[in-house]
């Protein structure tokens, strides 16, 4: 989905809500901003407590998450793909973590998801008028609906923002 609809908020509900019925879990948020390198050693690390493996190639890496991950049940959120290639050095593939692990992607790329062959693709939806002056007024009133005085440019500014929840955050 396009950036500021909410991918990340909802994997991390998603996340949280479901983390502690898997035994390993990894969080790798914004992977598109962060070495490879980086992002491999965290998801070892996440799973694997408290083992301190170091990684010096994403080919390492690779062959690392492979032989550690692949009989553990594991839920992973990875955030903010860009690249197929991002997908690769985690070793993102249908067989290569234990039977019933769950892996989210979230990215503005639907084609990346189409390419690596995933099982569902969810595209998050723009909120509704309704939800959007909801949002809008919780953040700028610390209540579900403005002021009588604001009302009118509170559904302006909701009505510009087009239901994109990070645009009412900032």
């Amino acid at each position: 989905g396009m950036g500021g609809v909410g991918k990340t908020t909802v994997a991390k509900a998603i996340f949280n809500k479901y983390q502690d019925t898997f035994e390993g879990k990894s969080f790798l948020q914004n992977v598109r901003e962060r070495k490879l390198v980086q992002v491999q050693e965290q998801l070892l690390f996440d799973i694997l407590k408290p083992s301190n493996i170091k990684v010096s190639s994403v080919d390492q890496g690779i062959l690392e998450i492979v032989l550690r991950l692949h009989d553990q049940r594991i839920l992973a959120i990875v955030d903010d793909i860009d690249c197929m290639e991002q997908l690769e050095a985690l070793a993102i593939k249908h067989d290569s973590f234990g039977a019933g692990s769950r892996i989210i992607i979230t990215t503005r790329d639907k084609h990346l998801l189409k390419m690596l062959g995933v099982d569902t693709i969810y595209e998050l939806p723009t909120m509704n008028r309704e939800e959007a002056l909801q949002l809008l007024s919780w953040h700028a009133f610390r209540k579900n609906y403005p002021e009588e005085e604001y009302f009118e440019l509170t559904r302006k500014i909701a009505d510009y923002c087009g239901g994109l929840p990070l645009a009412f955050k900032v």
